[in-house]
């Protein structure tokens, strides 16, 4: 019950390659018994937010890498998670496409999802102000809350 609270993207997208962006997005929907009405509804607004509400019947092969995780951004968020795990979700994107899924992340937080996102990417983390809390070996290191303010 806990993880239908949640939304996750993963850095390697997890995409279902032989079904379409909508199946792939409303997958999750359709795993916890939506009905076909209420996934259409949130696959479209789901897709719409992310910039793919065009993009519905395209298979993954015919999207580029940040559409691709783009796709997978919406499936995170089509259960309307209170929070979202990104797990490197800018490492196989070109660096504008990096800036455009932190920009959608931070819309996101701004509606009220919490976003926990793990990156390599320092430059990245600088720009974007946000809290950063550094791990080495599984341990806390460093916590910067200068941000929030």
């Amino acid at each position: 019950m806990l993880r239908r609270t949640m939304g996750i993207v993963f850095q390697d997208f997890r995409i279902i390659q032989k079904m379409t962006v909508f199946d792939n997005v409303a997958f999750t929907l359709r795993v916890v018994g939506a009905s076909s009405r209420e996934i259409r509804k949130r696959v479209t607004q789901a897709l719409s937010m992310v910039g793919l509400g065009n993009k519905a019947r395209c298979f993954p092969t015919e999207l580029s890498g940040g559409e691709q995780q783009r796709v997978g951004l919406a499936r995170a968020l089509v259960n309307n998670p209170s929070i979202i795990i990104a797990d490197e979700p800018t490492g196989n994107v070109d660096p504008n496409m990096s800036y455009e899924i932190v920009e959608l992340l931070t819309e996101i937080n701004r509606r009220g999802t919490t976003i926990v996102m793990v990156t390599h990417e320092h430059q990245l983390v600088r720009d974007f102000g946000r809290r950063v809390i550094m791990l080495d070996g599984g341990c806390i290191v460093a916590d910067s809350c200068e941000a929030l303010g």
